[in-house]
């Protein structure tokens, strides 16, 4: 049986009173990318940090190659945390040179737009740079597994989608790969998802899995602020997509009769929900029933 490159099994953390970890229970299986979804607050970032060796679970067990992560087993690990790891005082070649020597590896060529920057010091250099350097740093040891906490993050689209053809790389030759986002585009290039909300992991699978049936009303209308308005009722999800205003948990009919005084006229139809909006679902009612 082929071991997991990560494996969550009941995690639970907490801090005082807050429970910011509820019973997590996952695996990233070599070969595969899976991307751990949610807004912030949500729970992934502590999550990862258990699954790194960085936090001690309250309860549950974190593995990382089969093993608690402790030092040994975190020399098998490219990590890039969201505060990126880098060292804002040392030049682009330095950070590379420094990360190296702790793998006892030579350093990976700096190429592309980091080599324009090579001499300049971290703090000098835009973030998306920065990000593509921390990516650098935790692939230049090859490792078998790779966590990435928000990768992209302030990187521009070209920036983004060479990161990704790398992290596809990265898979492709063997290594489990776990990325944090709350980026839809970013989640779309997993191989499947899981969604956390209030510290657990309410839904899981491909993005077609997770949004399942759930559809949305879907208004077209010049008066949008107006309609918007109407619309936000307590308890109702309601989102804009450019300017058109979308609604779940109310029928086509409700929402006609909702603005009907606004823009009788309205453009209003039956749509399928988004990742986005199923995400909105599941943590209301966790909520809800916490």
């Amino acid at each position: 049986m082929t071991t997991p490159s990560l494996e969550a099994r009941s995690l639970v953390k907490t801090f005082g009173g807050f429970t910011a970890v509820d019973d997590v229970s996952f695996e990233v299986l070599p070969g595969e990318v899976v991307g751990l979804l949610g807004a912030n607050g949500a729970g992934k970032t502590t999550t990862i940090r258990m699954l790194v060796g960085l936090l001690t679970p309250t309860s549950g067990t974190a593995n990382l190659l089969g093993a608690v992560p402790d030092r040994a087993a975190r020399r098998s690990l490219g990590y890039v945390p969201q505060g990126l790891g880098l060292y804002g005082q040392l030049t682009v070649s330095e950070n590379l040179e420094f990360n190296a020597a702790a793998y006892g590896v030579e350093p990976a060529a700096i190429e592309g737009a980091l080599a324009d920057v090579r001499d300049r010091r971290i703090s000098q250099i835009p973030l998306g740079l920065q990000r593509q350097l921390a990516f650098v740093c935790a692939v230049q040891h090859d490792p078998d597994v790779l966590v990435l906490d928000e990768p992209t993050s302030g990187v521009g689209p070209l920036g983004s989608a060479r990161l990704w053809d790398d992290i596809r790389t990265s898979a492709e030759s063997g290594a489990g790969v776990l990325v944090s986002t709350h980026s839809m585009q970013e989640a779309r290039q997993c191989d499947r998802l899981l969604l956390m909300a209030d510290g657990a992991i309410v839904a899981r699978g491909s993005e077609a899995d997770i949004v399942g049936d759930l559809r949305a009303i879907e208004v077209t209308t010049s008066y949008w602020r107006e309609v918007f308005t109407a619309l936000s009722k307590p308890g109702s999800i309601v989102t804009l997509d450019g300017r058109s205003v979308r609604v779940i948990d109310r029928s086509a009919d409700d929402v006609r009769a909702s603005i009907g005084s606004i823009d009788a006229d309205a453009n209003v139809i039956t749509v399928p929900a988004t990742i986005d909006e199923r995400m909105a679902v599941l943590a209301s009612a966790r909520a809800g029933a916490s």
